[in-house]
């Protein structure tokens, strides 16, 4: 990058450094942002540490660090005498219609490729009957009604049905205590707006929900993986660097993290379960330390046994447990209603943020869903038979036809998590990319950029489309060449 370009980023890096915490942290935000919005293209070549560290006038370690953190989220690619770059697309750039380049990461939703099987994004793709029938009882319910529509809170009714929805599940809630919102990644954004600031600790699991790690990053968090339950081990046989590096809980709290952010049911990637007593050891812990938790519930009612477990804030008399949930796994994920638990104080808080947002979300949409409430039962009933059935066929067909990959069965949720017996994940997504297949590598699941050996793979689709996607796997397998490798960019994963 010559003195014209450099002169260009700094331009564009702007006030970078005018928020709160580390330097590099700042900086790498920034960054960040230049990449995701497109600004900086793929391939483009940034300047040096210390070329970049001068004209900031910062040291060359706030470069480095800055440069290390976008290489472990794969956003650029480092390699001695080539310099820093930008790391490329799993798909070719695309522009919208107005020429704009369009966001990379958002690439596979916004602009599906032609001819690809999707397996990045997990949600349905079939809405319900019953979706249907609740708008039209919606639509029934706007004769007559005198309301502006604008409820940051959330629909009355709405609020109601969710706190009724817990009370049968055994936690007490009232209608203060809930907070509607635009799907939980809003809901997430929301509270991460509220308790994040540049600089703090934020812990998570490893694998976990990588919608997450992206808005703890937009926040300019330190994001730090833990485990969660004291007996957790690397798998017989596992080496220690296929995955990162978690630490324990007990010893992480005792640094004064901003919060934990934990996926306890039908997990996303895994398809896992906590029991009941490592939920109850979580919740004590988290009321010991003061530490306020994020129970992400999103696919909590698709657990393949038929029963719900118990929210996390059901073992704890504590105010430190968040609750967050939508229907966009049950039901539709174009239903974009979410919800967050939380004390009515806190409640209250999330309220005066979100008016200044969006003043609330779609009014006929939240009647459907207090209508979609009371018929849960049977949405779920119906939606995990066929979830558990695709499971097993999807299981059985990477038996047959991937004997050598390695994964264990879900036990809720939409998705597994594999591993491969030799190279890695991103590489391998490539080749697969070409046998039309999209799947999302693990770094993408991992606050360090490791669990490079593994991928997710989702059982949304019908059998025969299932059998078709692991046979261009296998295809793409026998082709796959590990020590071929480009760096590249994944795109956002659901």
């Amino acid at each position: 990058m010559n003195g014209a370009n450099v002169d260009h980023l700094v331009d564009l890096l702007g006030r970078w450094a005018s928020g709160r915490g580390p330097l590099y942290l700042l900086l790498a935000a920034r960054l960040r942002a230049l990449v995701d919005d497109g600004v900086l293209p793929p391939g483009e070549l940034l300047p040096p540490d210390r070329v970049l560290a001068r004209r900031l006038a910062v040291g060359r370690g706030t470069v480095v660090a800055a440069y290390e953190l976008l290489q472990r989220e794969g956003r650029v690619m480092r390699r001695q005498g080539s310099g820093t770059r930008v790391a490329e697309l799993d798909l070719p750039a695309t522009r919208t219609g107005d020429g704009v380049t369009a966001n990379p990461l958002l690439l596979h939703i916004l602009h599906p490729p032609d001819g690809v099987t999707l397996l990045t994004c997990a949600a349905p793709d079939e809405p319900p009957p019953e979706l249907a029938e609740a708008y039209e009882e919606a639509a029934g319910r706007l004769a007559g009604m005198r309301d502006l529509g604008y409820q940051p809170v959330g629909q009355p009714d709405l609020r109601e049905a969710v706190a009724a929805y817990y009370r049968r599940r055994g936690v007490p809630t009232s209608a203060a205590e809930i907070i509607v919102t635009n799907g939980a990644q809003q809901a997430l954004t929301l509270l991460t707006g509220l308790l994040v600031s540049p600089g703090d600790r934020v812990l998570t699991e490893s694998p976990t929900y990588p919608g997450a790690l992206e808005v703890f990053r937009h926040a300019a968090a330190a994001i730090r993986p833990v485990t969660l339950d004291p007996r957790e081990t690397l798998s017989p046989g596992e080496p220690p660097a296929r995955r990162s590096a978690p630490v324990d809980l007990v010893r992480a709290v005792r640094e004064r993290p901003a919060l934990l952010y934990t996926v306890p049911t039908a997990s996303n990637p895994t398809g896992s379960v906590m029991d009941g007593p490592a939920r109850r050891r979580l919740a004590a812990l988290a009321a010991e330390h003061d530490l306020p938790v994020i129970d992400d519930e999103v696919s909590a009612e698709l657990c393949f046994d038929g029963d719900t477990p118990a929210p996390l804030t059901a073992y704890t008399t504590g105010e430190q447990v968040v609750t967050i949930a939508s229907l966009s796994k049950v039901v539709w994920g174009g239903l974009r209603v979410g919800w967050i638990r939380a004390p009515a104080p806190l409640a209250a808080r999330l309220a005066r943020l979100r008016a200044v947002h969006d003043l609330g979300g779609d009014v006929v949409g939240q009647l459907a869903a207090a209508a979609l409430l009371h018929r849960l039962d049977d949405i779920r009933r119906d939606r995990v038979r066929v979830l558990r059935a695709r499971h097993d066929h999807l299981c059985a067909e990477l038996r047959a036809h991937l004997p050598s990959w390695s994964f264990e069965p879900a036990r809720g949720g939409q998705t597994i998590w594999v591993r491969l017996p030799r190279g890695d994940a991103d590489s391998f997504a490539q080749v697969a990319l070409r046998h039309g297949v999209a799947v999302p590598p693990g770094r993408s699941f991992d606050p360090l950029g490791g669990l490079a050996d593994r991928m997710r793979l989702h059982f949304l689709f019908p059998e025969a489309e299932l059998s078709a996607a692991v046979r261009a796997l296998a295809a793409a397998w026998h082709a796959y060449d590990p020590t071929e490798r480009l760096p590249s960019r994944p795109t956002l994963v659901v």
